[in-house]
Order: C-alpha cells, then sequence, then structure tokens
C-alpha cells in the first residue's frame, strides 16, 4: 500500500511539538505558526521507511513558476532519520490534468545542517484545487495531494512590502527578547519601516532560533551572518523573530503584519519597497546568496 496522501489542515505549533507523527512518522515540514494552513507529513506503510515530504508552506496558484521544496526522512527506533544525497524526482498532476513529466530537483547542503539538505526546484501550479504529485527515489517513491489556494498567504514577488514596524534594540514594540540567538545577532538596529522603500534594497529574515520546531532556523541566520558581508553596503539586513515571547507561540507583530503561515522566511525587497524574491522553510547558502545578488543586480 503507498503511503497515505497528507491531508489539509491547519496546525498550530504546539499541535506540531506535541504531535509524534502518523505512524510513527514525525510531523515536520514547515514550522507552522498558529492557525495557518500548510503541508503536514503523513502515514507511511511501513515504520521505516524513507518517505518525501514537502517542505513548501506557501504555494498558490500562478503563472509563474514557484519554488518548491522537500526533504526525505526516515522513522526509526531512536526518532526520525533525515536522508539527504539520494537523487529525487517529482511530478505534479493538477486538477482535471496530465501528469507532468518527471524533474530531478536540485540538493542544497551547503548552510544547513549536516546531513539536512533540502530539495528543491521550480514549478508553475497554476490552477486552484487539489494537486496529486509523486516523488521517487532509490528504493522508493512517495504519493502526496495538496491543496492549491487561489492567493498567498504571505507576500509575493511584485508585491508592496509591508512597512509594519519591527522591534529593535531601542523599540521591542512588547517583543521579549527581540532575538533568541545566543549570543543576540546584530540585525536589530534599525525597523523596517524605516528602511522598506527608502532607495536602498532590503533583506529581511524571519527566523526564531530558540524556538523553530524545524531546527532550520538558527542555521540559516547564521549562514546569513556569515555570508552578508560583501553586500552590506549596498543591502540593509534586518532580522525579525518570530514570537512575543520564549513562554507563548503568538506571533510577533511584524510577523502578523506580514501575515506568515510558517519559519523561517527570507525576503528580498528593492529600494523602491517591492518584493523582488521569497524562500521559506529550509534554504542554504546557495539560494541566499542568489536572492542577495538580486538585490544589487
Amino acid at each position: 500500500m503507498p503511503p497515505e496522501a497528507f491531508f489539509e489542515r491547519a496546525w498550530t505549533r504546539r499541535e506540531l511539538l506535541r504531535a509524534g507523527g502518523v505512524a510513527g512518522l514525525a510531523v515536520t515540514g514547515a514550522a507552522v505558526l498558529g492557525g495557518a494552513r500548510a503541508l503536514p507529513a503523513f502515514a507511511a506503510d511501513s515504520k521505516y521507511k524513507t518517505v518525501a515530504l514537502p517542505f513548501s508552506s506557501d504555494l498558490y496558484a500562478s503563472p509563474d513558476p514557484q519554488r518548491f521544496s522537500m526533504i526525505l526522512q526516515r522513522p526509526t527506533k531512536g526518532g526520525i532519520a533525515y536522508v539527504s544525497g539520494p537523487k529525487v524526482e517529482v511530478r505534479f498532476r493538477g486538477p482535471g490534468g496530465d501528469w507532468t513529466e518527471f524533474t530531478k530537483l536540485s540538493l542544497d547542503t551547503e548552510g544547513l545542517p549536516k546531513g539536512r539538505g533540502v530539495y528543491r526546484e521550480a514549478f508553475t501550479f497554476a490552477d486552484a484545487g487539489d494537486w496529486k504529485g509523486q516523488a521517487k527515489f532509490p528504493g522508493g517513491k512517495t504519493d502526496f495531494t495538496f491543496p492549491l489556494p487561489a492567493t498567498a498567504a504571505a507576500p509575493v514577488p511584485g508585491d508592496a512590502a509591508p512597512r509594519a514596524a519591527s522591534p529593535t534594540t531601542t523599540d521591542s514594540l512588547g517583543v521579549n527578547p527581540i532575538c533568541t540567538r545566543k549570543p543576540m545577532c546584530p540585525l536589530h538596529s534599525v525597523s523596517l519601516s524605516d528602511v522598506i522603500g527608502t532607495g536602498k534594497p532590503v533583506a529581511v529574515l524571519f527566523a526564531t532560533p530558540a524556538l523553530c520546531t524545524s531546527a532550520y532556523c538558527g542555521p540559516v541566520l547564521d549562514e546569513m551572518l556569515e555570508i552578508m558581508t560583501p553586500y552590506q553596503d549596498r543591502v540593509t539586513f534586518v532580522h525579525v523573530d518570530i514570537y512575543k515571547s520564549l513562554s507563548n507561540a503568538t506571533p510577533a507583530p511584524t510577523v502578523q503584519a506580514w501575515n506568515l503561515p510558517s519559519e523561517p522566511w527570507l525576503y528580498g525587497v528593492d529600494g523602491a519597497g517591492i518584493v523582488t524574491a521569497r524562500l521559506d522553510t529550509a534554504f542554504g547558502k546557495t539560494e541566499m546568496t542568489a536572492l542577495f545578488d538580486g538585490l544589487v543586480s
């Protein structure tokens, strides 16, 4: 019996932390904020079978290509083991349509936790409705379905970026701590409300190192701090942590203003305040560098 299709549900962050998964498979996917639609995991027919998990959190109907991401996981007696390295190909079938050809996904590992690379590629999902997908890799395959809404939850390229303020060292906006990285990162000196649309591009990373349920937030923030130096005179870099405190799951006001359905997110915004690119859930050096290059080209 093939794996069951994963199902549509609003997962809160606490549910994700609580969940032991279906048929022994942990619920990971995107680290989902309270009440948001996402792509949870699905049941496997074998307790120890490798499965491919869709990892994108805000796909929507569009004639433009979108980044689709995926990870491989294998349940073990000791917990979840990530699988990173095998060739993975995917195909899709839209509502009432035919299957596409299988396409090989690129694997990014640099700047990501060891053994936890992310597979990704750009695909066009033109029509809203229920989509089917199939991933194949050495020794197995995974069938899945996902509901595709007509519009995205969060800002997309071409949208005006929200001008909401972000917590800074001089105005926390009621967020405590404003940075859960240890030590605190240096990207909290300016507010997004003061830099977006002022002529200089902005790169803003929404990530919570201490509370990230997928454990990708800390590594992507660390990687951005490592690679941003050549761009700092031409791009303003800002980090926004996700939650108002360490003790509850209420999103910070900036996160609410951007209507982010998951964590982490990296946005590129041009000097006029228009979103140029976005990355979600897990992304490494290659994709971050490409986003920064796009801001200064």
